[in-house]
């Protein structure tokens, strides 16, 4: 995100949706303001890549559908000048590759010191319950020997639930938690580690949001495609 761009974002949208939806922001000294870092968050509702950066003390980069650059009209020009204006980066759900390229797209982002936002979850929670989280969290720290901060979002289903069509009143809650560094996992076996490392996370998320937790992945609704969340 350009500075400019940023500094509406926070100067101008920030304390408007502060003011309409109040909501209460904890943790904020938990994210390092330099380096690579990844925001590992649960994933209630589309308007939580928008409530995140809000909430965070430092730009933040999220996966978006590719569609969502390509609308034409007065609501495909607004939409698309909100996506790239927020850093967004364009991702193709209906490629074969689409997982993989996710990840690449998100280790260019960790490599070059900036903030990057993911859903372990892979897609948003239709029932509220925390899943079990898919383990490209992990491989990105991992990989780019970055921290993980995990977030506890509660509220944001309230405010746009899945299938509403415009954003509603209610109280949002954005918990920043402690960083989970990578490093006690590097000695292991690389496949034991992600796993490990994701379920550390999910119980990081989980004791931030208070969800109830489910043994089991979240499924992507028929006909979406892959999952934009890693």
């Amino acid at each position: 995100m350009s500075s400019r761009s940023y500094a509406v974002s926070h100067g101008v949208v920030a304390p408007l949706s502060k003011l309409l939806w109040r909501p209460t922001i904890t943790g904020t000294e938990n994210v390092p303001l330099h380096g690579g870092v990844l925001l590992a968050s649960n994933h209630l509702s589309f308007i939580d890549s928008f409530a995140i950066p809000i909430a965070a003390p430092r730009p933040v980069s999220f996966l978006a559908k590719s569609d969502y650059f390509t609308g034409t009209g007065v609501s495909g020009s607004i939409r698309r000048a909100f996506f790239e204006g927020t850093n967004a980066i364009p991702v193709n759900r209906h490629s074969s590759r689409a997982a993989q390229e996710s990840l690449d797209a998100a280790l260019i982002v960790l490599r070059e010191g900036r903030a990057f936002g993911i859903y372990p979850e892979g897609t948003r929670s239709r029932d509220g319950r925390l899943y079990k989280g898919r383990t490209g969290v992990a491989w990105l720290a991992l990989t780019a020997g970055v921290p993980i901060v995990p977030i506890g979002l509660i509220g944001t289903d309230k405010v746009q639930p899945i299938g509403g069509r415009f954003p509603r009143l209610a109280k949002v809650h954005v918990s920043f938690g402690r960083p989970i560094s990578p490093q006690d996992y590097a000695g292991m076996p690389s496949g034991k580690a992600r796993r490990m490392l994701t379920d550390e996370v999910m119980d990081a998320i989980a004791a931030l949001s208070g969800q109830e937790r489910v043994d089991a992945y979240n499924e992507l609704p028929p006909g979406s495609g892959a999952a934009v969340g890693i």
